[in-house]
């Protein structure tokens, strides 16, 4: 793959925006499959297991995409993504900065769609939430016994928690990372808006 440097952007120094889109793009050429596949590259730059990365894996792990930075401009992507100043950056911060933009219609869609699901409006949706809203009368796993309807509920809220805390309750954050990962394959605005309106009923 040929490498991709800061001086291919303009000559004042990176722009950060254009920078993150290269990077995804780059992480999707890879086989990076989505948000889920961003949060496998977030795991493999976490050299020493601790679910934060350091300057230095960070910059290491760019590096390994093949983008190259100068010292400054890593530095100045690195404050960019540790938005806590912690001086590490966590798997949130990561999806947060690096997973593909969506339009502003695409993410009301899909903010709308979060809404009709957190029916207590606590801003986290549970097997509570989705009690009324998923049915799972026709699920070939419920109509056979082999799951009950609370585990074929969880199994769904699992989908949108893969990279994040597993712990049954998803927020709007979860839930836009998951939809921007899908959004990548699907060019059409209209599509998609009709596609997110099927699935919720909206």
């Amino acid at each position: 793959m040929s490498k991709i440097t800061t001086s291919d952007y303009h000559s004042g120094g990176v722009d950060a925006a254009q920078l993150l889109q290269n990077m995804w793009l780059l992480y999707l050429s890879r086989g990076a499959s989505g948000i889920m596949g961003l949060g496998r590259i977030f795991r493999r730059m976490d050299d020493d297991g601790s679910k934060q990365l350091n300057k230095e894996e960070f910059v290491n792990g760019l590096k390994e995409t093949g983008l190259e930075l100068s010292n400054a401009d890593a530095e100045e992507l690195f404050k960019r993504f540790d938005s806590d100043n912690s001086g590490s950056i966590s798997l949130d911060e990561f999806l947060v900065h690096i997973r593909p933009p969506m339009s502003d219609s695409r993410r009301a869609i899909v903010e709308q769609a979060f809404n009709k699901l957190d029916k207590t409006g606590d801003g986290v949706i549970t097997v509570d939430d989705i009690r009324g809203v998923y049915a799972v009368t026709s699920h070939p796993r419920y109509m056979s016994g082999e799951e009950t309807a609370d585990t074929i509920m969880n199994k769904f809220l699992a989908n949108f928690e893969k990279e994040g805390t597993v712990d049954g309750k998803v927020t709007l954050e979860e839930f836009m990372n998951y939809y921007s990962g899908i959004s990548v394959s699907i060019d059409n605005d209209c599509f998609f808006d009709l596609m997110m309106r099927q699935a919720y009923k909206l």
